[in-house]
């Protein structure tokens, strides 16, 4: 059964490629084929993805997922703008996927959680420095990546409604900075900390009347 599995697989895939190449060339009528590239790549992970779940060998199918993944996004970037670089904001997630693969449980822990954040943090800083230093946009991705040992400290300790509270002070102090860096001629940060004030004061009312009761 698992072998009908990848083989369907295999020929859907090559069936699909097949119809949209025919498609381009008689319907469309269009000489460039590179886009084809796009849905082929979509179809080779397809029995790749489909052989390896089910084996259970997971780490060596995130290992040439993200070769893949790597591959594809490089050859892309040199034959579509060689000049710019882009695929280096995509490739260090993708790698980051494998690395914490082979961590193990350790990948689970508050410390893997730390780090992991920080050298993402440095990451994309480094990026902005280097490729793109006329505007600090390496502050949304670092509010990204510290939502994670954030979260998962808490998720641990379930002090929820002390997480409403630092979360809420955390996300507010990342609206202000945005509006500072990006129109600090117009308050607008006012808005969304308006939205965010109600997370912790529901939480509040709810931990108090389930102290009353």
């Amino acid at each position: 059964m698992k072998k009908q599995h990848i083989a369907f697989a295999i020929g859907g895939g090559v069936l699909i490629v097949i119809f949209l190449t025919l498609t381009n060339i008689f319907v469309l009528r269009h000489p460039d084929l590179t886009w084809t590239l796009y849905p082929a790549y979509a179809m080779i992970l397809w029995p790749v993805s489909v052989f390896f779940t089910r084996k259970g060998r997971y780490k060596v199918f995130s290992y040439l997922v993200s070769f893949i993944l790597v591959l594809y996004l490089v050859i892309e970037n040199t034959r579509t703008t060689p000049h710019y670089p882009w695929a280096l904001y995509a490739v260090f997630p993708i790698i980051g996927w494998s690395v914490f693969t082979v961590l193990g449980r350790w990948a689970r822990t508050y410390a893997a959680s730390w780090i992991g954040s920080a050298v993402a943090i440095l990451y994309y800083v480094g990026l902005n420095l280097f490729l793109e230093p006329g505007h600090p946009w390496a502050v949304y991705p670092a509010f990204v990546f510290l939502w994670w040992p954030l979260s998962m400290y808490y998720a641990k300790t379930k002090r929820h409604l002390e997480f409403s509270i630092i979360a809420s002070i955390y996300i507010s102090a990342f609206f202000i900075t945005v509006n500072t860096i990006t129109t600090p001629h117009e308050i607008w940060a006012v808005y969304p900390i308006f939205a965010i004030t109600w997370w912790p004061l529901s939480m509040y009312f709810y931990y108090y009347k389930k102290n009353l009761e």
